[in-house]
């Protein structure tokens, strides 16, 4: 063999270099890679399991807060229609309080737990979230101060909402409006006044509440009577024409209470009140009224007994005087007097042609 065959099949230096240094870095990758597979595998498997627990755990309490509202509504249609149902059930108060309340308790659940997944995620890539937290802070400091009123305004709301103070379908007085309630939202209130206006009222502005259609109602009723009337029989009278009410539909049902009639409640030189109450519904308390008062009227005539109110006082006839409505004389009805010759208007000068 020849000396350039030998030198043609030996290899050389510098591709044995490479060689060498190439298994070098892949014996390298291999080795980090075979040192850290575990923890990768183990970071990995923590954050699928961090996801998975935070899916499930969201979706079974979501689903339990639904059908817990699902719950509500059905007994609140299960009595509808019924008397029990007219007198403390409202369908649609209750389906608005429950959809708020589960609206509300859905998000807040979605947001701890979503929230709290991120965290632990992020804490298993080993990031440092002290300086995340110490943003956030600042963050929810700085919109708590820009949005104060409409923070203020939900969370009124949800207390609202969660207390039941009010709900749709109640007479309220808000003090800024008061009105029949339509509408019940965590930020806004929409009430109808008596004309018919609605009223825009934000939960945060609203200090009292006054529930006009919770518990019950009071009617009451003043008779004015003259004071030579008999008190036995006016009281027979009012008593009566209670009792027939009570009776009859649909005040049997509006009347929780007999119309009592209290007594007395001025007396006075030209006439005497009797006071005459009844507990009834909430919210029906006007309509009783009005019904009780054209009973009362009706029984009274029918007793013979007059009814009086407060006339003006009139003056006396006999005693009037004749001269009040004359003018008082006019100096300028005399001739002669100084006025009138003030008055008279100057003579024109004679014809000087003549």
């Amino acid at each position: 063999m020849s000396l350039y065959a030998l030198l043609a099949a030996a290899p050389s230096p510098g591709a044995a270099g490479s060689l060498d240094e190439a298994a070098e870095r892949a014996g390298n990758a291999a080795g980090w890679v075979e040192e850290n597979w575990s923890t990768w595998l183990n970071t990995g498997l923590r954050i699928i399991l961090i996801a998975a627990v935070a899916i499930v755990l969201r979706y079974l309490i979501r689903r339990a807060l639904t059908n817990l509202i699902d719950r509500m509504n059905r007994s609140a249609q299960a009595v509808e229609g019924t008397a029990l149902g007219g007198l403390l059930v409202n369908a649609e108060r209750r389906r608005q309080r429950s959809e708020a309340i589960g609206s509300v308790l859905r998000s807040v659940t979605s947001f701890l737990i979503l929230g709290t997944a991120a965290l632990m995620i992020l804490g298993a890539f080993q990031i440092n979230l002290a300086p995340l937290l110490a943003s956030a802070g600042v963050a929810g400091v700085a919109l708590g101060f820009g949005a104060r009123n409409l923070v203020t305004d939900f969370l009124s709301g949800v207390f609202m909402i969660l207390e039941d103070q009010y709900g749709v379908g109640d007479s309220i007085d808000a003090g800024v409006a008061s009105g029949e309630v339509i509408e019940v939202g965590l930020r806004v209130t929409k009430l109808r006044g008596d004309n018919g206006e609605i009223w825009y009222v934000r939960n945060g502005e609203v200090k009292r509440i006054g529930n006009l259609s919770q518990g019950w109602s009071t009617a009451g009723v003043d008779v004015t009577v003259r004071p030579v009337e008999e008190l036995e029989l006016v009281r027979k009278a009012i008593a009566e024409a209670g009792e027939t009410m009570t009776k009859e539909e649909p005040w049997s049902e509006r009347l929780w209470g007999p119309v009592e009639v209290l007594g007395l409640d001025a007396v006075l030189l030209d006439s005497m009140t009797v006071r005459v109450t009844a507990k009834t519904m909430p919210g029906k308390s006007l309509g009783v009224e009005r019904e009780l008062r054209w009973r009362i009227k009706q029984a009274l005539d029918a007793a013979g007994i007059r009814m009086i109110g407060v006339v003006p006082a009139q003056p006396d006839a006999a005693t009037a005087d004749p001269t009040a409505s004359m003018a008082a004389p006019s100096a300028y009805a005399s001739a002669t007097s100084p006025q009138s010759l003030a008055a008279t208007p100057i003579a024109p000068p004679p014809n000087l042609s003549k």
